[in-house]
């Protein structure tokens, strides 16, 4: 039981530094910008404070209530995650945002039905799995149904177009899967039969083809596709190994798109250097440690999956963002947990936090 107090602390405790550390750097990378766009330099880091406590509201009501009356929610939860993200497809309803149609504005507050869909299937999968139990061996009574639900939901982020938002559902919920049973040839099977699908949503789309161009070789058009990438390095490279110093960065003079948002990791490591971004980096490799430690000793299969979810939507979102910041990955909209500006995925990963306390504190109780 002390273990788990302690697992808990911990996990609080480095989400807090998360949150902390992307306060200041949304204010570090974001000031220069609002003040010539928006004429307030506080404009982004009052917002995110705004969102941040939506984020904590939402967190400290996951951790209060009882986990396992999620369980007769979770149909009804995926599929209201269904209609919304039928809903934002439909010109006039949903914002459209540098060509895609992804968020609900609702006054100076927009709403991102993907973020929540990532949470909704964590929680309908969980539920599928933790009631079909050894069914799930079973290709028609087992796979099959969350097969469905996964290409209904992914199909409809697919058509925002949020590329990366789609890849990183699917394997959380294939992770997910394999734990909750499912044979190991069906994941395969359905990794095999999406190559080709993927190959023609990267390389038959204009947009998406220039960014893998890029990504292989973001030089050979550096004013254009290649701009971003190359900046990033810049910023990374610039930082050496203790930083130009908070506040110090060049980069995010308008050299930078999104230096707030997707990139703020450039930045972190332009201004806190090769030790800032490492910190980042280990912070978010204790966060699966402590993670999986709940994973390993929740008390049903039920919590053991959500919190397996959580777990790898985390670690995903975070390995995909330094991916693209460092060049290991072709850029994808995804934004750094905890740390990026952006308000449905700063609240929902909140409450996904709540969501994995909460479980810690059933494995107390059933210790």
């Amino acid at each position: 039981m002390i273990e788990m107090r302690g697992v808990r602390s911990s996990l609080f405790l480095i989400v807090t530094i998360l949150v902390a550390v992307g306060i200041v750097m949304i204010y570090s990378a974001s000031a220069i910008y609002a003040d010539s766009s928006m004429g307030d330099s506080l404009y982004y880091l009052k917002r995110h404070l705004i969102y941040l406590a939506a984020g904590v509201i939402m967190m400290l009501f996951a951790m209060a209530m009882d986990i396992n009356r999620l369980k007769p929610l979770a149909k009804p939860i995926v599929f209201a995650t269904i209609f919304l993200l039928l809903l934002v497809l439909v010109p006039h309803i949903g914002r459209v945002t540098a060509g895609a149609r992804r968020w609900f504005k609702f006054g100076p507050i927009n709403f991102q039905p993907s973020e929540f869909a990532k949470i909704a299937i964590i929680i309908y999968m969980a539920d599928l799995a933790s009631r079909k139990g050894a069914a799930m061996k079973s290709f028609i009574h087992g796979y099959l149904p969350a097969a469905i639900i996964l290409g209904a939901v992914v199909g409809l982020v697919l058509l925002e177009p949020d590329l990366g938002t789609a890849i990183t559902i699917c394997f959380i919920v294939f992770i997910m899967l394999f734990a909750g049973g499912a044979r190991v040839t069906y994941i395969w099977a359905s990794l095999l039969a999406s190559i080709p699908v993927l190959y023609l949503l990267l390389f038959r789309v204009s947009y998406r083809r220039k960014r893998m161009m890029a990504f292989l070789n973001p030089w050979a058009d550096r004013r254009g596709t290649g701009f971003q990438i190359i900046q990033s390095f810049v910023a990374l490279g610039s930082g050496g190994v203790l930083g130009v110093g908070l506040g110090q960065s060049r980069q995010k003079l308008f050299y930078l798109p999104a230096s707030h948002t997707d990139f703020i990791f450039s930045i972190i490591g332009e201004e806190l250097g090769f030790i800032g971004t490492a910190s980042i980096v280990i912070l978010f490799g204790l966060f699966v440690w402590q993670g999986m430690k709940i994973v390993f000793r929740a008390a049903s299969t039920f919590e053991r999956l959500v919190s397996l979810g959580i777990v790898s939507l985390v670690a995903l979102e975070a390995i995909i963002n330094i991916g693209v910041t460092a060049g290991a990955l072709p850029t994808k909209g995804l934004p750094l947990p905890f740390i990026s500006y952006g308000g449905s995925g700063l609240i929902f990963h909140l409450m996904a936090i709540g969501f994995l306390l909460n479980i810690a504190k059933n494995c107390e109780t059933c210790q």
